[in-house]
């Protein structure tokens, strides 16, 4: 099916047995269960989905079952993260082929690359396959920031239509809109300032914790587009506290606990993270727990 961007994607956790293999029933589970609780498509293999820790021929394993639980009944995107141009292009063909919706770009890995590279890595992508790209900035996590400008200069590739913006700036949103209001669909990408973004012009939200809370997130996304603020100030609140973990470093590891405590999946982890520990996990692990305790009917 054709992605619209708008509405709620979680950016969905990778599950794994105790052994730190694939738990692809697990996995399966997890996006089913997000299917029912109401959300827009799903992101596999973002930064939640552990993507640089899985093998080639893992990637593609996570990418069927998504499908295949999916059935049509949402998109499925799917996150490319390769260390070559070569590899995406070649890793883009081979998700198409199993049935993704559409593709999220994020620069080359490990290499720092300057304007002129990150327009060729993802416009060389995006024109590797048919699929609608969506461009993933998140300059905090892997020190490539892709500013208004660059992003419209990618929008001329056709099939480049959606950016994931996560610079936790959402004065972003309106400096891409004045620049250029057709250019891409904005999908809000960090979760203590999608509101915010949502607001002033994003019209999706990527959403680590709506692994967690998907019908709250949903809610929060229904009333902005009726006109309600109150009530959807009101669950974002709520959330608050919670939503503040998304801009932590280790933020896979506090999500996937998240979900444990919410009885939504495992907290394992692939090294070299390790799961949370002391005052750390006893910290998120209250958080968790009083927002369960207090959890508004939506």
């Amino acid at each position: 099916m054709i992605p619209d961007w708008r509405g709620i994607y979680p950016a969905v956790t990778t599950q794994f047995h105790s052994d730190h293999s694939l738990d692809v029933e697990a996995t399966e589970r997890v996006v089913d269960n997000l299917i029912n609780d109401g959300v827009h498509g799903l992101v596999m293999l973002g930064t939640c989905g552990e993507n640089t820790s899985l093998s080639d021929g893992e990637k593609r394993e996570v990418i069927r079952a998504a499908c295949r639980v999916s059935a049509g009944r949402v998109p499925v995107i799917c996150g490319v993260a390769e260390f070559t141009t070569e590899a995406a292009c070649g890793y883009a063909r081979d998700v198409e082929a199993i049935g993704a919706d559409g593709i999220m770009i994020l620069p080359a890995m490990v290499y720092k690359a300057d304007r002129r590279e990150i327009v060729h890595h993802i416009s060389t992508v995006s024109e590797a396959c048919s699929l609608p790209a969506m461009i993933y900035n998140n300059p905090a996590s892997y020190g490539i920031d892709i500013d208004p400008d660059t992003l419209v200069e990618l929008a001329r590739t056709p099939r480049i239509v959606a950016v994931k913006e996560s610079s936790e700036d959402p004065r972003r949103i309106n400096d891409l809109i004045n620049l250029a209001p057709d250019a891409l669909a904005i999908m809000a990408g960090v979760d203590d300032v999608a509101l915010e973004c949502m607001v002033v012009g994003a019209i999706g939200w990527v959403s680590g914790f709506a692994n967690v809370y998907p019908r709250e997130s949903v809610a929060i996304y229904d009333h902005l587009q009726a006109g309600r603020i109150e009530p959807a100030v009101h669950l974002y609140r709520w959330m608050m506290d919670s939503l503040h973990m998304d801009t932590d470093p280790k933020l896979v590891q506090m999500i996937k606990l998240a979900e444990q405590i919410a009885g939504r999946g495992s907290e394992t982890v692939r090294l070299p993270r390790l799961p949370l520990a002391g005052d750390e996990r006893q910290r998120v692990t209250t958080i968790i727990e009083r927002a369960l305790a207090t959890r508004p009917s939506v």
